[in-house]
């Protein structure tokens, strides 16, 4: 009996000092982590921003500006050509677009509403069918059976 107490007593003492050294290693964590940061220089703080768009325009005037620069600074005399404008639709050619659109529209609106004015339209009668038919030249209607009696 004394042997298992003392069996049980050597497995507590080895738990106490493993929970001894966990509770060591938490403390050397938790001082570490309240101490002051300091960062190193080769991993920047800033954060990252998402890059600026440029339209074409606007790349291609930069793109110039930097050929004059490069022109004036190597002594060449003439910048390179500027492009060539764009292409502009004449009064004219509006005007065709413009009529065109608004006849497509027209259409649509038309096509539009003879759909819903189909929908809406009440649903004719049916026709009696035979067997209807039958049943009612059989059975005298009652106006005739008042008028009999």
């Amino acid at each position: 009996m004394t042997d298992s107490f003392t069996g049980i007593i050597e497995r507590l003492e080895r738990q106490k000092a493993a929970i001894d050294r966990a509770l060591a290693a938490l403390r050397e964590v938790d001082s570490a982590a309240a101490a002051p940061k300091v960062e190193s220089p080769a991993t920047p703080a800033s954060p990252t921003r998402k890059r600026r768009k440029f339209s074409t325009a606007a790349r291609r005037k930069m793109a110039l500006a930097q050929k004059s620069r490069w022109a004036k600074i190597k002594g060449e005399i003439e910048p390179p050509a500027p492009p060539k404008p764009q292409r502009r639709i004449s009064p004219e050619g509006m005007k065709r677009i413009i009529a065109a659109t608004k006849k497509r529209w027209r259409l649509q609106k038309a096509a539009a509403k003879a759909a819903s004015a189909k929908k809406a339209a009440p649903k004719k009668a049916k026709a009696p069918s035979a067997k209807a038919v039958k049943k009612s030249a059989a059975a005298p209607s009652p106006l005739v059976a008042q008028a009999a009696g």
